[in-house]
């Protein structure tokens, strides 16, 4: 070909790539025009989605101060006995993602030991709610940074429901920070909860926890993506990860499996203790279901790595649930 007809050539291509990009903006035109901005609704019942209400809890976040509930209760889950005769023990059991995991503990079988700071009147509430579903519920109030207190709640576990066979590390600190703000008081106290929390609380109910019994820790996808204005939780939560991994090799001789689920955005006391009215509004609608998830649609992810009889050949894995992938 000569000079002249590669450019007539050139030519002829622009042509088509703008023929093609006027196309694509029209196509794009219309879906935008036609395009739902709802949330997506595929469970059980319909799930609330943000403008979620303007609030602010004070720490560490009382359940019962929230002006739109967690939906916990799952009414369309139905037990089968996955975990008969079990006795598990939930930290940050009383609200949030404990709270249903707790319920669902309960209607599948389990006696429910339910570790707290001080949010007594959430916790007496999961108490109903667990005893409601004909299982024994124990309360055990305190810190679980505290090593000598974690062996204690552990050992009054299995002195007052007889044993130990499942082990929730559930219990977290969260509050947001720009790097240069970061406090070592606050990064202290992060990694103290949520790091040596589930390293204690894990050694002592390894002591005690059976063949075929299970760990499962609670990590979050920011221990996945990370979060700019989250620094040291999602450190932990990164690190919650790799002690799964890793103390799931150290317990497979003694047939303990151990596990993680690592949630996406859920509402529950945790963000509006941390976030401002007009974040915890838009909570969740970065996720490609434009929603946060509620608590019941975490726990079964719980009671699937707990249960013998679902999951018996899993461990060392990281279970997200974070609402899909993509999201703006």
């Amino acid at each position: 070909m000569t000079p002249l007809e590669y450019e007539e050539e050139a030519e002829d291509t622009v042509a088509i790539q703008r023929a093609l990009q006027a196309e694509r903006r029209q196509t794009d035109k219309r879906k935008s025009e036609g395009e739902s901005k709802s949330a997506m609704q595929a469970g059980a019942r319909i799930y609330p989605e943000p403008p979620l209400p303007m609030q602010t809890l004070d720490k560490p976040g009382n359940e019962a101060g929230m002006v739109l509930q967690p939906l916990c209760d799952a009414p369309y889950y139905r037990g089968s006995g996955k975990l008969e005769g079990k006795v598990a023990l939930i930290t940050g059991g009383d609200s949030g993602i404990g709270r249903s995991v707790s319920i669902l503990y309960a209607r599948e079988g389990a006696d429910v030991a339910i570790v707290f700071l001080d949010e007594h009147e959430d916790a007496e509430l999961t108490r109903s709610l667990v005893e409601a579903e004909g299982q024994r519920c124990l309360l055990i109030a305190g810190d679980v940074a505290d090593r000598q207190f974690c062996r204690d709640a552990v050992a009054q576990t299995v002195a007052r429901l007889g044993k130990l066979d499942i082990l929730v590390n559930n219990a977290a600190f969260q509050l947001h920070a720009k790097f240069a703000d970061l406090s070592e008081e606050q990064f202290d106290r992060t990694v103290k909860t949520n790091l040596y929390g589930y390293f204690h609380m894990a050694q002592a109910a390894a002591e005690h926890i059976p063949n075929g019994g299970a760990i499962v820790n609670t990590g979050s996808v920011t221990g996945i993506e990370g979060s700019p204005m989250l620094i040291d939780y999602s450190m932990t939560k990164g690190g919650i990860h790799a002690f799964t991994r890793s103390l799931a090799g150290q317990l497979v001789e003694k047939g303990i499996r151990v596990n993680c689920v690592a949630p996406g955005p859920v509402w529950t006391p945790l963000n509006p203790a941390d976030k401002s009215p007009e974040d915890v509004a838009e909570f969740g609608a970065q996720t490609p279901m434009k929603r946060p998830a509620q608590p019941e649609e975490i726990a079964p992810a719980y009671v699937f790595l707990a249960s013998p009889q679902m999951s018996s050949y899993v461990t060392g894995e990281v279970l997200p649930v974070i609402g899909g992938y993509g999201g703006g």
